[in-house]
Order: structure tokens, then C-alpha cells, then sequence
């Protein structure tokens, strides 16, 4: 059974950092996509990053390039997303995602985490 559990949302003030964490247990090698996924209120779940379990291959929006950094640990099976100068826009509750393919279109990743809130002031 495939289980991911995110961490590390929290109420911060812009321009502060944070770093969110994604613990996978139960995946397989064939599922070697892993991608993180927001959503914001009123707003549909959008794209944030992605990368490849296996490989350095890695994949941003543009509104978080430079900002934000994707990485894992395959030792701790976990998936890391820091996120640096966060900016109220980034206001949303964040999802991980497991898939078998690395794509930044959200119904294409076959397993999803629960959330985790990160909220930026101005």
C-alpha cells in the first residue's frame, strides 16, 4: 500500500523560507515520479515541481524558479521541497504525488498525500 505523508507547512511572513518534507512508503520502482502540487483557494490544484525518483531530472514553474529547490533522499524515501522568499501569492495547501511518469499535469500522478498548509502574510 502506497502512503504519502507530508510535513512542514506552517504560517510564516513573506520573504521567510520553509522546507517541506514528503515520506513515501509501499512505492514500487516502476512508480519513480514524484511531484509536489498546490492548491489555493477557489483555485485549481496547479503544478509546483517535480523530479525523478532515480535521476536528477528536475522540473519548476515559473513563478517558483530560483525560489524553490525539489530534492530526496532515497535512503530516507523522502522527497523535500525548500522554499526561499515565500511571497503571499504562494498561499496554498501543498500536495506530494507519486506517479510512473515525470509530467506536471496533477491527474496523471496515481498517488497523492494528504496536505500540508503553508500560509504566507505580507
Amino acid at each position: 500500500q502506497v502512503r504519502l505523508v507530508e510535513s512542514g507547512g506552517e504560517s510564516v511572513q513573506a520573504g521567510a523560507s520553509l522546507r517541506l518534507s514528503c515520506v513515501a512508503s509501499g512505492l514500487t520502482d516502476s512508480r519513480t515520479a514524484m511531484g509536489w502540487f498546490r492548491q489555493a483557494p477557489g483555485k485549481e490544484r496547479e503544478f509546483v515541481a517535480c523530479l525523478h525518483w532515480r535521476a536528477q531530472t528536475t522540473y519548476y514553474t515559473e513563478s517558483v524558479k530560483g525560489r524553490f529547490t525539489i530534492s530526496r533522499d532515497n535512503a530516507k524515501n523522502t522527497m523535500y521541497l525548500q522554499m526561499n522568499s515565500l511571497k503571499p501569492e504562494d498561499t496554498a495547501v501543498y500536495y506530494c504525488a507519486a506517479g510512473a511518469y515525470l509530467t506536471t499535469i496533477p491527474h496523471e500522478y496515481d498517488y497523492w498525500g494528504q496536505g500540508t498548509q503553508v500560509t504566507v502574510s505580507s
